[in-house]
């Protein structure tokens, strides 16, 4: 061999035993521990269970690219059950025993007010799949907020309606989700031009609001806005051949709500963030990555749960391998260009969501597809 080649066999092999050497010191650096806090089961896991998918899939990604500043990361996934109570002893749980340095979650606000009080006594970031809340939580400057509050979803949804020349509605809406976004609302038809014509409330786990959908259907409304959910109402809907359009949040927007509205899964405007079927170009990543780990495309709970890891690679990337809790909350709280949307935590709703922000998407035969419209803009 000549001196040439024994010098290059040398390097290569001193560069692999650094190589070695540098991923076994990885795998031995402590693992920067988060909790994650979602309703997996009970009444809120249509959001929960894509939150967790959206979750593991950054936590995947991130770790297979060398995790951050050398160390990986370890989510520490608890299900709350969807009860505000077991919320409190799993928060607990995460920070006291696993001694987690952020939780992501909690997946519905009465569980985020629950915790977020602990989370901020103790200075560890909360990343909320929730939107501001009461008053106490403009005080929580590590809560941050992860979706739009209910009364922006509720002025996306009527500006919409105003756009489009609708004057008279009808609400349909359950009895958690859709009522806090109904109680913002309801005061919001002089300001958008709209009566709402008939409101009628259906339990938050029925599976039958046949009867609440026919007394919207008396008042001939030119549109019904469906705030829950559930796919219950949209098949009553159309059960009853109400053939107006159906104007919905981004919370009924899922892959397995088409599947179980059946018929239903027709002429239905979502104000929403994701269309997976024509993502935008700051989207791509996250749904190439979802669709080839889960074999599915994902909608805007998944999309969430994938943005909240990110955002907290990005500010443990800055603050470094060793994060006190002061650090980690400022460093979280600045903008970031999400697959969902482009978060600015720096706002007074800890979130900045806006209402140029929304995508609205139509579900036509089972399928969804953007419409070229913005809230404020002209309707198309």
């Amino acid at each position: 061999m000549s001196t040439i080649s024994k010098r290059t066999a040398l390097a290569t092999a001193v560069s692999a035993l650094a190589l070695a050497g540098m991923a076994h010191a990885q795998s031995k650096a402590e693992p920067y521990r988060i909790g994650a806090l979602l309703s997996v089961t009970g009444g809120l896991a249509v959001a929960g269970q894509p939150e967790r998918e959206g979750v593991l899939l950054a936590q995947k990604v991130i770790n297979a690219r060398g995790g951050i500043n050398g160390k990986l990361l370890d989510i520490q996934l608890e299900d709350d059950g969807s009860n505000p109570d077991s919320a409190v002893s799993k928060a607990n749980a995460l920070l006291h025993t696993q001694k987690v340095i952020a939780i992501i979650g909690p997946s519905a606000i009465a569980q985020t007010v629950a915790i977020g009080g602990t989370t901020q006594s103790l200075k560890v970031p909360l990343l909320a799949f929730t939107g501001l809340g009461p008053p106490v939580e403009r005080e929580r400057t590590c809560v941050m907020h992860m979706t739009p509050s209910q009364e922006l979803n509720a002025r996306a949804m009527l500006s919409y309606a105003r756009d489009k020349g609708y004057k008279k509605v009808g609400v349909l809406h359950d009895s958690g989700y859709g009522q806090v976004i109904w109680n913002s609302m309801k005061t919001l038809g002089g300001e958008y031009g709209i009566d709402f014509a008939q409101v009628e409330k259906y339990e938050l786990s029925t599976n039958d609001a046949t009867t609440q959908a026919a007394k919207v259907k008396a008042a001939s409304p030119d549109a019904v806005l469906v705030l829950g959910t559930s796919p219950a109402p949209f098949r009553n809907i159309r059960q009853l051949k109400m053939t107006q359009p159906v104007i919905a949040t981004h919370a009924s927007s899922t892959y397995e709500n088409v599947k179980a509205m059946g018929e239903g899964a027709d002429n239905i405007i979502h104000a929403e963030f994701l269309v997976a079927e024509d993502p935008l170009p700051q989207q791509k990543e996250f749904v190439e990555a979802f669709q080839k780990e889960y074999g599915k495309l994902p909608k805007n709970f998944a999309a969430a749960g994938w943005d909240s890891v990110m955002v907290l690679a990005a500010a443990l990337k800055d603050v470094g391998p060793t994060p006190t809790g002061d650090k980690l909350c400022a460093a979280v709280r600045r903008v970031h260009q999400g697959a969902m949307t482009r978060f600015d935590f720096t706002q007074p709703d800890m979130g900045g969501f806006t209402i140029g922000g929304y995508t609205y998407s139509k579900l036509s035969a089972g399928r969804y597809s953007r419409l070229d419209y913005k809230a404020g803009g002209a309707a198309k």
